[in-house]
């Protein structure tokens, strides 16, 4: 089978015996770099030393099904540089191609940056969106968060230590200046910071420079209260449009939490 192996994504003391009892009698090691993969297998003192196989962004779809090929016969193991494997890192198309060959994936279960992050940030953990790495160039990246501005869900991103400035003051206008943000530095690590603040203000702490890995926690929306009378105009547009009145107001029900019987007996009111 395939096994995707989470790894720590700092302090190799977060490393599980599940992880060092497998790369302990691993045949095959598929890795996001090698280098690294030698360095995590001597920091544990493993002193195995399975066959090492570089899949990274570049190469991951043409030996996918070299890879798949050799998990039915023997246990492949794959490893990110830090952290669960397929999340912003290589194994999705591996994943793929495994699941279309009907070859077995499993996983061992470790560190994560994302979920470490928001259980530290003191915002809400109970509904969440990971929303990976946010564009390189501004006009994207504000275009993209624009995109999120109304998600009531708290919102998890990655962000290089060189770009967090101009991507939080892009947070800040597209998101608003007081919208609650909390930036995750060298989580695990030595140097392990979480600092708090309002968009605005984490931009302004961000431009004299930061260092390190980074994980940008960003509060949902707050929920606005809806307009009944705007609602009911809504949904007598959506009908005018062809929309049927009880699939037009259950649309608008779901988006604005307004009771879709109340809205359909509105629009039903108008109609007569």
């Amino acid at each position: 089978m395939i096994i995707l192996a989470a790894t720590p994504i700092g302090n190799l003391g977060d490393a599980s015996r599940r992880l060092v009892e497998v790369l302990g009698s691993a045949t095959v090691v598929a890795a996001e770099d090698t280098r690294v993969a030698q360095r995590l297998l001597a920091g544990l003192g493993v002193t195995n030393r399975p066959r090492l196989i570089a899949l990274h962004d570049h190469n991951e779809r043409e030996r996918a099904g070299e890879l798949v090929e050799l998990a039915r016969d023997e246990d492949v193991v794959l490893l990110s540089d830090a952290g669960m494997p397929t999340v912003s890192d290589p194994g999705f198309h591996l994943v793929e191609a495994a699941a279309a060959a009907g070859v077995a994936v499993t996983a061992l279960p470790g560190p994560s940056a994302v979920l470490t992050a928001l259980a530290v940030s003191g915002l809400p953990t109970d509904r969440f969106t990971f929303e990976g790495f946010l564009p390189r160039k501004q006009g994207e990246r504000l275009a993209t968060l624009r995109a999120v501005s109304s998600e009531s869900r708290t919102m998890v991103f990655f962000e290089s230590p060189n770009r967090l400035a101009a991507s939080l003051a892009d947070i800040a206008t597209a998101l608003g200046d007081d919208r609650r943000v909390v930036v995750c530095r060298e989580l695990t690590k030595l140097y392990e910071e979480v600092r708090r603040g309002t968009a605005a203000e984490l931009a302004a702490w961000a431009a004299e420079g930061v260092r390190g890995e980074i994980v940008i926690v960003v509060a949902g929306a707050p929920a606005r209260e809806a307009d009944p009378e705007a609602a009911v105009e809504q949904v007598v547009a959506l009908v005018a449009a062809g929309s049927r009145l009880k699939e037009a107001a259950a649309e608008v029900a779901e988006a604005t939490g307004l009771s879709k019987r109340d809205l359909y007996q509105a629009a039903l009111a108008r109609r007569s």
